[in-house]
């Protein structure tokens, strides 16, 4: 079964890349910066009501983090919201 990207507010995006390692560093305006050691590019999620696709496939390139893990930690995140 193949699953698709869909829009998600900032915090749940916010809770996958935690749920990776990841770690808030700092803000600037309404983009958060975070950070992972051994992770080249720092993740940068805007604060927006609605990430489209197009930002989350890219904050997971950064991540190099794959669908499988992706769906995972929204399953997580999602229940704790």
């Amino acid at each position: 079964m193949q699953r698709i990207l869909t829009p998600i507010h900032w915090k749940i995006l916010e809770c996958i890349f935690l749920q990776d390692g990841f770690v808030f560093e700092r803000q600037k305006g309404d983009h958060r910066i975070y950070s992972k050691p051994g992770c080249v590019r720092p993740v940068v999620i805007p604060t927006y009501r609605e990430i489209d696709q197009d930002i989350i496939r890219s904050n997971m390139r950064s991540a190099k983090m794959d669908t499988t893990n992706y769906f995972k930690y929204l399953a997580i995140c999602k229940d704790s919201a």
